[in-house]
């Protein structure tokens, strides 16, 4: 006989998003962003080789004054930003193979990071202990004490660009997806890979998690999968971003944001792979279509804030839209329940 059909889980309901405001300031792609901890500011990272600092409320309404300031010192393109919660520090990682430290107190550089042969994409703290983890070029994850400056490991195995890491507390510490289309996840204390994950057939560019689950998400141009984090069991693919996607984001309510090159944006209930939203970004007035380009997606700390970077040199800052509920803007469950058969038949 054949299978019964799968249990479809219901999708949690989720208002959808629009551009509540347009900031611009930068005079390049608009390459990484990151959210300060007190969700005060935020730093946006650009292939004008300048970090700026916002203001989040003033920025959210595109009020005057939103710019705080301006940090210049790389050299290209700024690929990757995190902000610490524990101290006063900025990192920033770019094109030019440098590491930085920023003191957010004096607005300067403190430390530099030697190490890396190429270009930084990536970089993420550890949620507990003082070290920073870069990923680049040169196929390799490097992790740094802050304080001493000292490379603790060379996280090494991929045999191409690693494009996104992702920290956690409990092993696995540490995971990268790479342009070899593989994810990793290490053990930290040894400094070793503990498993391989080859699901997907494309590079991966962006990696990540929900704090409802001992999950993640990693997203590459055949689609997004979701993933334990334990053991890196492959649980569901996310189908139907058919492009490059350059960026992921999640907040505390479950919405999984994935953002790709052609300008295309889809709102995703994490917890299911059910998308409810599909979207683009529009341009900036006289800017090319080609330019419709989404680079790197973060939420405030709220959730209720999304801001992305974009090909246009722009800022957007979206919000949910007000007034919907499950009534006016209803969970398409039929679709949903043919995509779930559709794909437990290994129809893809």
């Amino acid at each position: 006989p054949p299978p019964p059909p799968p249990q479809t889980q219901t999708p949690d309901w989720h208002a959808k998003w629009r551009i509540s405001s347009v900031i611009s300031g930068h005079l390049g792609w608009v390459r990484s962003i990151a959210v300060d901890p007190t969700n005060q500011f935020f730093a946006t990272g650009s292939a004008d080789r300048t970090i700026k600092i916002w203001d989040l409320p003033l920025a959210s309404t595109a009020s005057d004054g939103a710019l705080k300031l301006t940090l210049t010192g790389h050299i290209n393109a700024i690929r990757g930003l995190t902000v610490s919660d524990r101290h006063p520090y900025l990192f920033s990682v770019g094109e030019d193979k440098m590491v930085k430290c920023w003191d957010l107190e004096y607005n300067k550089v403190i430390r530099h990071y030697h190490g890396h042969l190429s270009g930084v994409f990536c970089c993420a703290l550890h949620p507990t202990l003082d070290v920073l983890m870069t990923g680049g070029r040169d196929s390799v994850c490097r992790v740094w004490d802050i304080r001493t400056k000292n490379q603790v490991h060379v996280l090494s195995g991929h045999e191409g660009t690693v494009g996104a890491v992702q920290t956690n507390s409990t092993d696995p510490q540490v995971i990268t997806g790479s342009h070899d289309s593989t994810v990793k996840l290490w053990d930290l204390a040894a400094g070793k890979c503990m498993t391989t994950l080859t699901n997907h057939k494309k590079s991966i560019r962006a990696i990540t998690r929900w704090s409802g689950e001992h999950t993640f998400v990693t997203g590459a141009a055949d689609s997004l999968k979701k993933w334990q984090t334990k053991d890196g069991r492959f649980i569901s693919s996310y189908r139907g971003h058919n492009a490059v996607v350059n960026a992921l984001c999640c907040n505390s309510d479950g919405v999984c944001v994935s953002g790709a090159d052609n300008g295309t944006l889809r709102f995703w209930d994490y917890k299911t792979g059910y998308c409810f939203q599909d979207t683009a970004t529009v341009v900036q007035p006289g800017s090319l279509d080609a330019e419709r380009g989404v680079y790197a997606l973060g939420f405030d700390v709220t959730g209720t804030r999304m801001i992305s970077g974009e090909a246009d040199k722009s800022i957007k800052i979206w919000k949910e839209v007000d007034g919907t509920d499950e009534t006016t803007d209803p969970i398409d469950m039929k679709g949903w329940r043919k995509q779930v058969i559709r794909e437990s038949r290994g129809r893809y």
